[in-house]
């Protein structure tokens, strides 16, 4: 089985992600597990870097939801993650128990936009975005 078939059956919410990416100044779209693993990416990232985001991103929810008790907020209570570079965003948000969807854009986006159309992605896909926690075998 070659990578892009591979990619073509493990990749069936891509289309999801490459949805909420019809806004102006956004440019690609990772769905990863809590434990890092990827489970959806959009149109114009690879396998292999999207997988190295979901690796990334699943560390920089694990350190804002650790930083919950800076605003009195259990860790729980964590929804969404915003990083700002001189060139752009990234933005994290939570997606369901043990999912995540992180996006990234230009500077130039519509940073209220861009989460609000994640918060409504998240709604809409409901159950089909949540990941069940994994235990050891």
């Amino acid at each position: 089985m070659s990578s892009n078939s591979t990619d073509a059956t493990t990749n069936r919410l891509g289309w999801m992600l490459d949805q909420a990416l019809q806004m102006p100044e956004t440019l690609y779209a990772v769905l990863l597990s809590a434990d890092g693993l990827l489970m959806a990416h959009s149109a114009g990232i690879d396998r292999d870097d999207a997988e190295r985001t979901a690796a990334a991103v699943s560390g920089l929810q694990s350190l804002a939801r650790a930083t919950g008790e800076f605003c009195r907020q259990p860790p729980e209570q964590w929804r969404q993650t915003l990083i700002e570079f001189d060139g752009g965003f990234v933005f994290l948000t939570a997606a369901g128990q043990g999912a995540y969807v992180a996006v990234s854009t230009t500077g130039r986006v519509d940073v209220e936009g861009v989460s609000s159309r994640m918060q409504e992605l998240v709604q809409r896909l409901g159950q089909e975005l949540t990941a069940p926690p994994r235990f050891p075998a």
